[in-house]
């Protein structure tokens, strides 16, 4: 039996189904605990922190459109991918699952082997994206996305929100030329207008902070960071 680390809550009011998913997916090597209704499964979900949540809809004491709204709001489980089992087909239960926060929707009878192959795939993804490192490091310049902190030369450097995601996005692709029109989008999305003045103006706190080195100016095109 091949282990891995990704830990799976199954969330369903039927001792069958659980038994039937813990068998399956432990014969797998994930880490499975389950739960019988919503109310159990916020409890669990605290301590456990799933990677994945399989969750039925028609439980008793709490359903699982609400148990999904519940652990939506909870910082921990953010990352939490929520899977809804249900053999409620109506589109209307579907869309309320997605309203409260649900990544995907199966329709009862599952399938085990489809089931397996899925969660398969999403732990592969979830493994790949933890082992990406948070840090960007270039020279004595050290970004790091978690903490929102930036060091220079082992000193460390506050930036507003705007300056951080403008250098945390040159960063994230050394060499490559961004245009105005990526920065604006990406940094300032679509709801503010923002000028090419102001893309400036931020450019030039960034070099007077970290040095002139990092970003070099592409003339009519845009920025891009060297390494």
């Amino acid at each position: 039996m091949k282990k891995t680390s990704t830990k799976i809550l199954i969330v369903d009011d039927d001792p069958d189904i659980r038994e039937i998913l813990t068998y399956n997916l432990s014969n797998e090597g994930y880490n499975v605990k389950s739960a019988v209704n919503g109310v159990e499964a916020l409890k669990k979900a605290k301590k456990f922190i799933p990677d994945i949540i399989l969750l039925d809809v028609m439980m008793p004491e709490m359903d699982g459109i609400e148990a999904c709204s519940q652990l939506r709001e909870i910082e921990s489980l953010s990352k939490s991918m929520v899977i809804f089992l249900s053999a409620r087909g109506e589109d209307f239960t579907q869309i309320a699952a997605f309203d409260a926060g649900a990544d995907d929707y199966i329709n009862k009878p599952v399938k085990p082997k489809i089931l397996l192959k899925k969660i398969s795939s999403i732990s592969r993804r979830i493994l790949s994206e933890n082992n990406v490192t948070s840090n960007i490091i270039i020279g004595s310049l050290v970004i790091d996305r978690d903490s929102y902190s930036v060091t220079h030369e082992k000193d460390e450097i506050t930036l507003p929100r705007k300056e951080f995601e403008l250098l945390h996005m040159l960063a994230s692709k050394p060499g490559k030329v961004l245009t105005r029109d990526e920065i604006m989008f990406k940094v300032w999305g679509t709801q503010v207008v923002v000028g090419d003045r102001t893309i400036d103006v931020h450019i030039r706190k960034l070099r007077e902070k970290i040095g002139e080195k990092y970003i070099k100016t592409i003339k009519g095109v845009g920025y891009k960071f060297k390494a």
